[in-house]
């Protein structure tokens, strides 16, 4: 029918822990999107984050309120905030209200910090599945401050934690390493930054622990905390600099990617832009035209060129 809204939506499930610069990232990927010609909705689901930095559309805090919640069932706050999910996952008819005028927008997300939410806990991950039920397709991208690569032992704790929280939340997942231009003032890194992104050979990390007292004693067991996160070979990172644009627009890159944002008719796109997204680099099409008709010989570009009029 026309000007039917699409059916299929695309958005970003931003989580991650207290601090790692969840809100700052919709802010800053709010209005980078929007430089780029998206329409864009930012959806705060942290019903304890107060004064927003950016236009909100949708706001939890219309349904339940954390306070309201503390003081009528005297909780502390991490109880008030998992009772919150809860009462959202239950009333799930509202958000859905909601965002259906929304379904022509690129969806941000912004989570709670609690990270029991996304590492056992069931409420976020249930929202997040009947989402999908409603043909919203989310990545999840999961912030970690990038000053945790400064410890091995912190680093080590990060590693576990993104690979329960991947496990738990099943949506295509972008882990980032946040605030990388702070990164310097946190102190020098044992290694490379390749060797954190990456997620490389982690018994370098090992023989740094057990040069610590304190860690020598645990040696055991964080060769089998290593060994678990080497076995599942899921975990990498990608390192971010909100201040940065072409930081940024890695980061969108393998954000549509692995929702399919990249593959969909929402704008106008080329070929060039899927191939970038799937290469994960800048792809021109006529500079590869340019290098075949360089490098080919005569006989083989007459060939081709039949080829291209059948």
């Amino acid at each position: 029918m026309a000007g039917a809204a699409p059916t299929t939506a695309f958005g970003q499930a931003v989580i991650g822990p207290p601090g790692s610069g969840k809100t700052t990232y919709c802010l800053g990927m709010s209005e980078f999107l929007r430089a780029l010609g998206r329409r864009v909705a930012v959806v705060n689901l942290d019903p304890a984050n107060d004064g927003l930095p950016y236009e909100c559309a949708v706001d939890v805090g219309e349904l339940v309120g954390l306070g309201d919640v503390m003081d009528a069932l005297r909780l502390g706050p991490n109880g008030g905030l998992l009772y919150c999910m809860e009462y959202l996952e239950t009333n799930l008819d509202w958000l859905r209200a909601k965002l259906d005028p929304l379904r022509d927008h690129y969806l941000l997300f912004d989570c709670p910090g609690q990270v029991e939410l996304c590492t056992h806990h069931g409420a976020l991950r249930s929202i997040f599945s009947q989402m999908s039920q409603w043909d919203l397709r989310l990545t999840a991208v999961h912030l970690v401050d990038s000053h945790y690569c400064t410890d091995p032992a912190k680093f080590i704790s990060v590693l576990c934690t993104s690979l329960a929280t991947m496990l738990h939340v099943e949506l295509p997942h972008v882990n980032l390493l946040s605030k990388m231009d702070l990164i310097e003032h946190y102190g020098k890194l044992a290694f490379n930054l390749d060797y954190y992104t990456e997620v490389l050979d982690l018994s370098y990390l090992l023989d740094h622990l057990a040069s610590d007292p304190f860690f020598r004693h645990y040696r055991r067991l964080n060769e089998k905390l290593v060994q678990l996160i080497e076995d599942y070979s899921l975990v990498s990172f990608t390192p971010l600099n909100i201040q940065d644009k072409e930081s940024i627009q890695r980061v969108l890159q393998a954000v549509d990617k692995a929702n399919g944002y990249c593959f969909g008719a929402q704008e106008q796109r080329n070929i060039e832009a899927m191939m970038s997204a799937a290469m994960g680099a800048d792809f021109h099409f006529s500079s590869t035209l340019g290098i075949q008709e360089k490098y080919l010989a005569p006989s083989d570009q007459s060939v081709e060129q039949e080829a291209m009029q059948l």
